[in-house]
């Protein structure tokens, strides 16, 4: 079963939506992010991906009272991320109420920091962010919210973290974010080819109905939608409904 996620970038405790991951291309939402929750978990939602932008740079939880209101969210579950860099950023995450942990730049710089979390904290609590651009032949993978290059790419980590037991990839094609301009299926085709164990999480360029039919077919685990929610291009019931989610 493909599970629709929508998702909630915050910056400045304003929702925003990045284009292709650069910060200066910025379009902002005039939404309150708690009652955007809401309106997602009234409409059917039950996983909400929240992702503070401004911690994802720093290092440090900007938005971290409000994602504490956000998971006190009715029945959602909440996975986020942005600004992890050591357990104790773990433990602030759960202890807000989050269910799962997003792990980004450190997943990419510190595998073996990483691994020791999944060990000690349940591969459910974790998801890696293997965030990914084609460059030269291969899926590289940026870190510190999309601005650092990283010499290791997306080939080299996902047998590692496969064999560390971790479970839960959110994989988002930088190239495709916040474009609306499809998902790159390709990508998860290869990703299920190198690391078939993971439940996999796309996210990059959906806009459509058709275009989360196109990545159920591939298998995914869920998709996460941004931009196409909050421009109305289809509510999470419908995305729910063509997933064949019952609600």
């Amino acid at each position: 079963m493909t599970l629709p996620i929508p998702a909630i970038d915050l910056r400045d405790g304003k929702v925003v939506r990045l284009f292709k991951g650069d910060y200066d291309r910025q379009t902002t939402f005039d939404v309150d992010p708690l009652m955007l929750a809401q309106r997602y978990a009234d409409d059917g939602a039950a996983w909400l991906h929240v992702v503070d932008l401004d911690g994802a740079r720093t290092g440090r939880f900007e938005n971290l009272t409000t994602l504490g209101g956000i998971a006190a969210v009715g029945a959602l579950r909440v996975q986020a991320g942005g600004g992890i860099r050591d357990e104790e950023g773990v433990f602030r995450l759960l202890d807000a109420g989050v269910s799962r942990v997003v792990v980004g730049s450190i997943a990419i710089r510190e595998p073996e920091t990483v691994a020791g979390w999944i060990a000690r904290h349940g591969a459910d609590r974790i998801v890696l962010a293997l965030d990914t651009r084609f460059r030269d032949g291969a899926w590289t993978l940026p870190s510190a919210g999309w601005t650092a290059d990283e010499a290791s790419t997306l080939d080299e980590l996902l047998p590692f973290y496969a064999d560390a037991g971790a479970r839960h990839l959110l994989c988002t094609d930088i190239d495709r974010d916040g474009t609306m301009t499809g998902p790159n299926v390709e990508l998860y085709d290869h990703v299920a080819r190198i690391a078939p164990s993971f439940e996999v999480q796309a996210s990059g360029g959906v806009r459509s109905l058709d275009d989360i039919e196109a990545l159920a077919s591939r298998g995914v685990s869920g998709v996460i939608l941004g931009r196409a929610l909050l421009q109305g291009e289809f509510t999470v019931a419908q995305a729910l409904a063509v997933a064949g989610v019952s609600c």
